[in-house]
């Protein structure tokens, strides 16, 4: 990873107010891992999603522009295509200073269109991240 993508990822890894797009109930899915995880680090986290009502025991939100607060961090967990868009389009509606792409969420148009509104743009995977700056 560039120099500039680790700067970033750790800079936004220390940040308080995530929302995680795709987060899930099933612990088998890196979206409920990542939910959990930055949920017991202590971060407000948010889960997305568009069909469940709640993920683990929280409420979810159907698009990051209907949390009850801007996030900083929107971590992306769905896979690339016309959604990806649409989080990223929600994510600078929201205010958002950054969108993570997970690796495997990764989506050029998505990319693209964060990087045209001024949102940072990290890819790495936060989970990793974590045991590297010994949080996890």
């Amino acid at each position: 990873m560039p120099e500039d993508d680790v700067d970033l990822a750790e800079r936004y890894a220390r940040e308080p107010v995530w929302a995680v797009v795709g987060a899930s109930n099933d612990p088998a899915k890196y979206g409920n891992r990542i939910y959990r995880t930055l949920k017991a680090a202590g971060y407000r986290v948010y889960p997305v999603n568009l069909t469940a009502a709640t993920v683990d025991g929280d409420r979810a939100y159907a698009r990051v522009n209907d949390l009850p607060e801007p996030p900083t961090v929107v971590d992306i967990v769905i896979p690339p295509g016309p959604g990806t868009l649409d989080v990223v389009k929600d994510a600078h509606d929201a205010l958002a200073s950054a969108v993570w792409f997970q690796p495997g969420a990764e989506d050029d148009a998505a990319i693209a269109c964060a990087e045209e509104h001024g949102i940072d743009v990290v890819r790495d995977c936060i989970l990793v991240r974590h045991v590297a700056m010994g949080r996890a």
